[in-house]
């Protein structure tokens, strides 16, 4: 059975209508929670926008109220701290309150867990983030600490290079290693919004790219 309205956290930026246009076409209701609304331009009756941050527990408290499952596509704000360990936070907090359990988010390959075999190639990108983003690479390893320590019935999606295309070509989800190099923003925001019926990855960190 279909879950209900849908708390999305993070619609607009390159991609962020993809995933929008995905939900309005599967015909879910949902509840955005955007920083700039005046930079989204996506119009359906689905929709309801709320604007606020992600760090603010009251605004996510508020997106959330109501919904069935959260889907957040948080990217890190230019010239400020690490957000992602903050914002899931927040989000884990409201969702026991609200008695949600169900939650799918997207990250970097850089995010190591104890059942990788990364190839060479994947691991070098692993190094040249934690040389380059230190700050931000460790945080979103630690973003994936605190959803292993949570009761949610979370998906950690790890991504390469998100193309910003409408086409979709042969997708693979690998909980191992990252086998290819991109991922078109039409196969992404397809797959996540299937994971509000499909329980194959609950509690666990696929990578996802198209072959």
């Amino acid at each position: 059975m279909k879950t209900n309205k849908i708390a999305v956290i993070g619609g607009t930026g390159k991609t962020g209508n993809y995933l929008v246009r995905e939900l309005v076409k599967k015909r879910y209701p949902m509840k955005l929670l955007l920083r700039n609304p005046q930079n989204f331009n996506v119009k359906d009756p689905l929709i309801e926008i709320l604007k606020g941050d992600a760090r603010d527990p009251e605004a996510i408290d508020t997106l959330i109220a109501g919904c069935s499952a959260v889907i957040s596509k948080i990217g890190q704000p230019v010239g400020e701290e690490p957000i992602f360990t903050d914002a899931t936070n927040n989000i884990i907090q409201s969702m026991n309150s609200h008695g949600i359990k169900r939650y799918i988010t997207i990250t970097g390959l850089n995010v190591d867990t104890p059942f990788d075999h990364k190839n060479d190639k994947v691991k070098a990108a692993t190094e040249w983030m934690y040389q380059n983003y230190p700050k931000t690479t460790r945080n979103k390893q630690d973003e994936y600490e605190i959803l292993m320590n949570s009761n949610l019935d979370w998906t950690l999606i790890r991504l390469p290079l998100i193309i910003p295309a409408s086409e979709h070509f042969e997708t693979e989800a690998n909980l191992r290693d990252c086998l290819g190099e991109k991922i078109s923003a039409a196969d992404l925001y397809q797959f996540l919004v299937s994971q509000l019926d499909d329980t194959s990855f609950i509690r666990e960190c696929p990578f996802l790219y198209n072959v």
